[in-house]
């Protein structure tokens, strides 16, 4: 199925094929070989001098000379040197291992297609878009962005808004104060507020100490996984009238009586999680195996239905939300076990 930012509306995004230009003849951006003033020229001029070395040590300047267009988020020296310090990483002395790491971090801080200015960041609020990096299965990984209250990146990221649109022939750059780490399922949960109810359930389960699995620190794992989430939205939980917690005559999570209590969350929560990464368009009709039992998945619909016949919708327009452990699929109804 093809993937729908939420808010962008994006034009699909085309995978990253390390050395190859366009072959047409016009001066355009889709002209072959390297462009006038490319985005590696940018970061030249504004300082980046950091960044600029990073591609270089990654073989990946070439690469961004490209036709594009490429929007770029160009980390500032001060955030690469905290990267090196935190890792101790040598750009001049980099491993094999440790080259492809930090170019897959590089192009993480790129997204290939239409170049997305600031003004889209800021008047769109919230959404997700795909990068040049890809995760252990081989999928490009996402973005999230919420600027609904600044211009933050995965959570953790800020867009310098005096900084921005800085155009070149074959993209735009904006300037980040921090270097994007790759993404996990837990970044993505993590940062989006329509899903911290989702969290407060992984958070409570750990707590309760009812926990299959340590839920947080296992989706923060870029290692761990890799996992399908079907996460529900803040809603599918507390809505007062469709949400599970009404629902159920529940007033949240807690060990008191008419609360949700931890063994009982975590059973929902296995519910949710299936033990591989499976993209949208590899979602057959049938029986979906989840860590916590089976459900029903419609591939027609877009639907799982579980034991209770109770129908969750897939939200087409959040899916395939990548990540390092796992891919995200944004659901509008809780799972439930045998009631």
């Amino acid at each position: 199925m093809k993937i729908i930012s939420k808010t962008f509306k994006l034009l699909t995004v085309f995978l990253l094929v390390l050395g190859v230009t366009g072959c047409s003849d016009d001066d355009d951006n889709n002209g072959p070989g390297v462009q006038a003033t490319t985005v590696v020229d940018i970061a030249a001029a504004n300082g980046l001098t950091s960044l600029a070395a990073a591609l270089q040590a990654t073989d990946l300047v070439t690469t961004l000379q490209g036709a594009g267009p490429f929007t770029v988020f160009a980390p500032t020296n001060d955030a690469f040197d905290t990267l090196l310090n935190d890792t101790g990483l040598d750009l001049n002395n980099l491993t094999d291992a440790q080259e492809d790491l930090v170019r897959n971090i590089l192009l993480n801080h790129v997204i290939i297609g239409p170049e997305i200015m600031s003004s889209d960041l800021v008047n769109a609020g919230d959404g997700y878009a795909k990068t040049a990096a890809v995760g252990p299965n081989g999928e490009n990984l996402s973005l999230y962005f919420n600027t609904s209250n600044g211009a933050v990146i995965n959570g953790q990221s800020n867009i310098d808004l005096n900084n921005v649109d800085i155009t070149a022939t074959n993209g735009v750059v904006h300037i980040v104060d921090t270097v994007i780490a790759l993404p996990t399922i837990g970044t993505f949960a993590t940062s989006n507020p329509a899903l911290s109810t989702l969290v407060a359930a992984l958070s409570y389960a750990d707590d309760s100490g009812a926990g299959t699995v340590p839920y947080i620190n296992t989706v923060l794992d870029d290692t761990a996984g890799p996992f399908t989430v079907f996460a529900p939205v803040n809603a599918a939980f507390t809505d007062p009238t469709n949400g599970v917690l009404a629902e159920l005559g529940l007033s949240g999570f807690g060990e008191g009586e008419g609360q949700l209590n931890g063994a009982t969350t975590d059973a929902v929560l296995l519910l949710h999680l299936v033990s591989a990464n499976v993209q949208s368009d590899q979602l057959a009709s049938g029986t979906v195996t989840t860590l916590g039992g089976d459900i029903t998945a419609d591939a027609t619909n877009f639907t799982l239905t579980d034991s209770n016949d109770r129908v969750s919708n897939i939200v087409t327009s959040l899916v395939d939300i990548q990540g390092m452990n796992g891919v995200v699929h944004v659901i509008d109804k809780v799972i439930l076990p045998g009631l």
